[in-house]
């Protein structure tokens, strides 16, 4: 503060000053220039051996036991799990309000953050600090740092956002050549097998080489950052964007990382039941944010170990296991070693059919709708014994959240075609036509319809459902835009595919003709044109010259030129 006053006053003109006003300014200037900057050595030293611990780490050493229990209990009086807790949040806390240009920088305080979380496990080992395993539940987390568990974030994804062939959010947005924009993983595939087009213009490609769409992945990453939606950038050594709420790691953050990892692996494998409960709990934590905390975790060989926690008779080992579990599927290595573990998706589904509690079996829904994002994996876990019927129950007897779980589970799981017939033989249809009355899934559960529809099989199962075309018109008439313009679609796709009795239910249902009328004028771009399709249908089967609610829809008139892949 004083330099900072002598600095001011060395700058500030003293114009129009008293006499003795400017004589107290000066003898300010001069005390303040006098002061001296005065630093506790004692606080200096144990500022220091906070750095030489990481410098340890740094360079691949782990430091001493003796010197952390020292250092930590004895000179900073950390003396137990809950003291360690403070001392983390406290940290957290910095790296949330941090300043670019105050030291020290971000990624030393995530170091100290590991190295405390290191020094909690390896000298207190794996004491409760509630006392009660049934209180870590009430435990706060510190809103604004990690991000919330992917289950409680299924928001709409703008359209622009979604990859047109996966329908996905787009994890690594690219350009080809007819300056159409597609997820890197899906119009590589649509190339391997054999396509020379370009899926939604039909354009032939002059050349293969895919640019990164950098613009509309800052875009999505800020996106996903403003509705907590936890998001890992492509690696790539040009991608630059970072997370608004994760600082840049040191290798010291990492190293320690690694090993508190190892901590709480060698307690999931030979701990005693609560120590294998606390790991899973603390693993569940320290795998919320961070690609290299949830890498750090399955390397160490956590993954396994949380599988066979996954069936315990404990109610908060399970809890926290599969939620745990969900964390680390974020990170799309890990759904990989997930699915390669045998009988982990299993356990999964086990979890979902039979859970302890409610959380359990909305995390476990949450866990398949985050692994289903690798679209060679929607079709096994369709075919996991159990795992559709039982999201089609949490839709239809879920609570609001557990409903949304479910929904957007089944949504995913229905962008594969091979799945139509588990679909239908598992209930899943008729759980989705239900949900067409619950607004808080109605949107997804239309979508999820239209994808069935594309097929002749899965039409006829819709079309043959008594509420089906009455659901699907009362979401035309008071649903959100995208859920309108899904329910079109899924009007359009029975009309297409469900053959004459299905197409006669559509243009038999009641006020169809006042809701499209109201879509042509009012509904999105995607609606509109699907609208007109449909008014096109009506037509044909009321034969030539009919004015379709007043409006005359001839084929010249419903041209919009607008392309976009059905849902």
């Amino acid at each position: 503060m004083n330099q900072e006053i002598s600095t001011l006053l060395d700058v500030f003109p003293l114009l129009n000053l008293s006499e003795d006003v400017k004589e107290q300014v000066e003898l300010l200037q001069k005390q303040s220039r006098n002061s001296k900057f005065y630093i506790d050595g004692n606080e200096d030293s144990l500022r220091l051996k906070l750095y030489d611990f990481l410098n340890e780490f740094e360079n691949g050493r782990i430091p001493e036991r003796n010197d952390l229990y020292a250092f930590f209990v004895e000179k900073l009086g950390i003396c137990n799990v809950k003291s360690c807790r403070v001392e983390i949040e406290f940290l957290e806390e910095q790296i949330v309000n941090h300043d670019g240009d105050i030291e020290p920088t971000a990624s030393v305080l995530n170091g100290f953050v590991a190295l405390v979380r290191y020094t909690r496990f390896l000298l207190f080992s794996f004491e409760d600090e509630e006392g009660e395993l049934g209180k870590w539940k009430r435990k706060p987390t510190k809103k604004g740092l990690i991000t919330k568990e992917i289950a409680d974030t299924f928001v709409t994804i703008p359209k622009d956002f979604c990859c047109p062939i996966s329908l996905d959010l787009m994890h690594d947005p690219v350009i080809i050549s007819t300056g159409q924009t597609y997820d890197r993983a899906s119009i590589t595939r649509w190339m391997e097998d054999g396509h020379s087009n370009c899926p939604k213009t039909g354009q032939v490609l002059v050349h293969t080489k895919l640019v990164p769409n950098r613009a509309l992945s800052n875009l999505i990453l800020q996106w996903c950052t403003a509705n907590s939606i936890p998001y890992d950038p492509p690696e790539n050594p040009h991608h630059s964007s970072e997370s608004a709420v994760s600082a840049l790691l040191s290798k010291a953050a990492i190293e320690a990382t690694k090993a508190t990892s190892a901590l709480l692996v060698e307690q999931l494998a030979n701990g005693t039941p609560r120590a294998k409960t606390v790991a899973a709990r603390e693993i569940r934590w320290l795998a919320k944010s961070g690609k290299q905390n949830r890498a750090c975790i399955a390397e160490a060989g956590a993954i396994p170990l949380l599988k066979n926690l996954l069936s315990s008779p404990h109610t908060f080992a399970q809890e926290n296991s599969v939620t745990a579990m969900l964390n680390l599927s974020i990170y799309d290595k890990n759904k990989i070693r997930i699915m390669d573990v045998e009988g982990c998706l299993g356990a999964i589904v086990g979890v979902l059919r039979n859970g302890h509690t409610t959380e359990g079996k909305e995390n476990a829904a949450a866990t398949l709708f985050s692994l289903s994002a690798v679209h060679d994996y929607k079709r096994r876990i369709a075919q996991e014994n159990g795992a559709i019927e039982a999201l089609a129950a949490l839709l239809r007897e879920g609570t609001p959240r557990g409903k949304k779980d479910a929904v957007t589970a089944l949504f995913n799981l229905s962008t594969h075609d091979d799945n139509c017939a588990r679909m239908i033989d598992s209930g899943a249809i008729q759980a989705l036509i239900g949900a067409l009355g619950c607004e808080v899934v109605f949107e997804e559960a239309a979508g999820a319809l239209a994808l069935i529809a594309r097929q002749r099989m899965g039409a006829e199962a819709v079309g043959k459902e008594e509420m089906a075309v009455a659901g699907l018109t009362e979401v035309m008439r008071c649903g959100t835009p995208r859920a309108k313009e899904n329910a079109v679609v899924a009007l359009l796709e029975l009309c297409r595919s469900g053959g004459a009795a299905a197409t006669e239910k559509v243009v038999k249902a009641p006020a169809l003709a006042n809701l499209l009328h109201g879509l042509l004028f009012t509904g999105t771009k995607r609606a509109r044109r699907k609208a007109a399709s449909l008014a096109r249908v009506v037509q044909r089967c009321e034969h030539a010259s009919f004015h379709f609610g007043g409006l005359d829809v001839g084929p010249g008139d419903m041209n919009f030129p607008i392309s976009v892949p059905v849902l």
